[in-house]
């Protein structure tokens, strides 16, 4: 598969998701110590830095067919794992452009910056 095998979705468009409730898969690929500064709500940790802990599970506790969105600091981290998701086999994998940080400037000013 070639690096463009996923999609891309601003956090305008996380936003409205969001809003919806609709069953989507959320991930959250920044670290720990990331996460107690800022985290969004129903996004499951799967810090890269632990990818040998989690990766052989995620077929067994993600579905490879259901929408699935990544996010991280800014949008790099969570891109490498769209990647690698799509290489697994999943099917609707969407990286969150500008990440955390966007999300924290665009639409939620609570959301803490780092």
């Amino acid at each position: 598969m070639n690096s463009s095998s996923f999609k891309t979705i601003s956090v305008t468009e996380l936003a409205n998701c969001m809003a919806a409730e609709k069953k989507i898969q959320m991930i959250d690929v920044r670290e720990p110590e990331e996460l107690a500064i800022a985290s969004l709500p129903n996004f499951a940790s799967l810090p890269l830095s632990q990818f040998a802990e989690w990766s052989t599970q995620i077929a067994t506790q993600l579905d490879p067919h259901a929408e699935t969105i990544v996010i991280c600091h800014h949008g790099i981290r969570s891109a490498q794992m769209c990647q690698w998701l799509t290489q697994q086999g999943f099917t609707d994998v969407s990286n969150v452009v500008g990440g955390v940080e966007e999300y924290a400037v665009t639409i939620d000013s609570a959301v803490p910056r780092y």
